[in-house]
């Protein structure tokens, strides 16, 4: 898969988890375990693509 198009995937990824956690915080019966999970797996999404950023630039 080329690069750009590993990013885009990433990024899509990203942005569904960002969907998901926002969804999990308005929910009243929010399962703060889960909440963790889920923006541990944004945060290591970011460092991703922050790191396969870098030899772009």
């Amino acid at each position: 898969m080329p690069l750009q198009n590993h990013l885009s995937e990433l990024e899509r990824k990203h942005q569904a988890l960002e969907r998901e956690i926002q969804a999990a915080v308005l929910s009243p019966a929010v399962d703060d375990l889960r909440l963790a999970e889920l923006k541990r797996r944004k945060l290591q999404l970011k460092d991703e693509m922050n790191r396969l950023k870098r030899p772009l630039h």
